[in-house]
């Protein structure tokens, strides 16, 4: 025993050794008024932050969707560079980028790519350049459901447009008991749940219905919900609260939200046993899209209906919308620098572990170069 106490403590400074050189070298040259090897701060600088320039306040606006992942992001980043403030305001994808196209923020978040007449109007805000799309964020919608007694449940592309349609109301329904043979469901009413706000994260929810269940799934895919019936909340968050505390309740949101035992739906697809809801999963099915985008755009195209197995249907990427060029002066150098990092190894790095997909290498290779490029 004496021995294994001797090895902890060897063990735990050689974390602390390996700490305090990482402080020491994080930010080269920045000046951030103390330094994070200069004075007592404990916080370890991930390598990959290179302050350079970037100062003041960075603001950004956009998809909840990547809400868990900025809070990250900036905790790592704000303790390397003590001269930037970075304030996110979750108001959702279609928020996101008419606040970035009136040139309210440096940057938006979109679980969509940026339409061409969004690139029309994001010319006015990028002098000499455009609005493009980097993708930074992966992983699943995951369907968070409440069903007293049911603690594992399976659905198809089909029976969850009929629910999210208000054609199936509720959970002993014949087509969901013939997915779950042995789930005991109870005569209860299904209480539906969908995004009251444009959401990135609801296009891509509706295109998945659209792509998987064409003939139960009648609406044209989009940021605002247009299926009948059901209830609404704001936010990722606001739909996780209300799956949370509703007795009968379903809805979508990132995996991220599915928080405190939630409970979320496995997806039948053409593979041999439903999917589950996993960061994994998600990855298989996002290593398998397309960059669609022109130019600089890094738009990428998904698959909605994959077939292999362990290959999740129901993938976002959230994208990062910036100027290629013509970005504000007083803001670039933050914007390269923060963007620089949250793209990096150690940046995508902590993806995993707060609920989301890494984007695949061959993708955020073309993303790094993109950023080094921006002016």
């Amino acid at each position: 025993m004496k021995l294994q106490r001797m090895n902890r403590r060897a063990l735990a400074l050689g974390a602390l050794a390996v700490s305090g050189a990482l402080a020491l070298t994080a930010c080269g040259s920045d000046d951030t008024g103390g330094g994070s090897g200069s004075g007592g701060s404990t916080t370890a600088a991930p390598s990959s932050i290179k302050c350079g320039d970037a100062k003041g306040q960075l603001q950004a606006s956009g998809s909840s969707a990547q809400k868990n992942a900025i809070d990250a992001w900036v905790k790592q980043y704000t303790a390397a560079c003590r001269d930037v403030q970075i304030n996110y305001n979750p108001t959702g994808s279609g928020a996101g980028v008419t606040a970035f196209t009136q040139g309210q923020t440096a940057f938006a978040g979109s679980d969509s790519a940026l339409k061409p007449d969004e690139i029309e109007t994001s010319k006015k805000v990028c002098s000499g350049g455009q609005g493009i799309d980097l993708p930074m964020v992966g992983g699943p919608i995951a369907v968070g459901f409440n069903v007293p007694g049911v603690d594992s449940l399976v659905l198809d592309a089909g029976t969850l447009a009929k629910i999210f349609d208000s054609k199936i109301t509720n959970w002993d329904d014949p087509a969901i008991k013939a997915l779950n043979p042995d789930a005991k469901l109870p005569n209860l009413k299904i209480q539906a749940f969908h995004r009251s706000d444009e959401s990135g994260t609801t296009d891509n929810f509706t295109k998945y219905l659209k792509a998987a269940a064409p003939k139960d799934w009648s609406y044209e895919p989009g940021k605002s919900w247009e299926a009948k019936g059901g209830q609404s909340a704001s936010g990722s968050s606001g739909l996780a609260q209300q799956v949370k505390q509703t007795s009968g309740a379903i809805s979508y949101f990132e995996l991220s939200y599915a928080k405190d035992g939630m409970k979320t739906v496995d997806i039948k697809t053409e593979a041999p046993e439903p999917v589950k809801a996993t960061v994994e999963n998600a990855t298989g099915a996002i290593g398998a899209a397309k960059v669609v985008g022109t130019g600089k755009d890094l738009a990428l195209e998904l698959d909605y209906t994959p077939t292999a197995a362990n290959a999740y249907p129901i993938v976002l990427v959230t994208y990062e919308i910036v100027c290629d060029k013509g970005n504000k002066a007083d803001t670039l150098p933050a914007t390269k620098s923060f963007l620089n990092y949250i793209s990096s190894k150690e940046g995508q790095g902590l993806l995993a572990d707060a609920g989301y997909a890494p984007m695949p290498a061959e993708i955020i290779s073309k993303v790094r170069s993109t950023i080094s490029g921006l002016s």
